[in-house]
């Protein structure tokens, strides 16, 4: 069953500041950021680089793995559709 979230402009498209790169490449993920997201100490966030575009992607591998359990959903649907269409 495809899980339907309903989100709007603020929750794609949310500002939380500006960081700087320390001298041995750390940075700090601003407070707000981490009481939205539910980021604890301790916590282990993955850092990517976007498939697409300059930049990185951070988050928890739990948030990651419900990405790809939803696209594996879809694909899923899609396909069941698509074999009763085609019988």
């Amino acid at each position: 069953m495809l899980r339907e979230k309903s989100m709007n402009s603020n929750d794609m498209f949310q500002f939380f500041g500006s960081v700087t790169i320390g001298e041995r490449g750390q940075i700090v993920i601003p407070a707000e950021a981490r009481a939205t997201l539910g980021y604890q100490p301790g916590d282990k966030l993955l850092v990517m680089k976007h498939p697409i575009y300059s930049g990185l992607m951070i988050c928890k591998i739990e948030s990651l793995q419900s990405m790809l359990d939803g696209i594996a959903e879809t694909i899923e649907y899609a396909n069941k559709k698509h074999q009763e269409e085609s019988k």
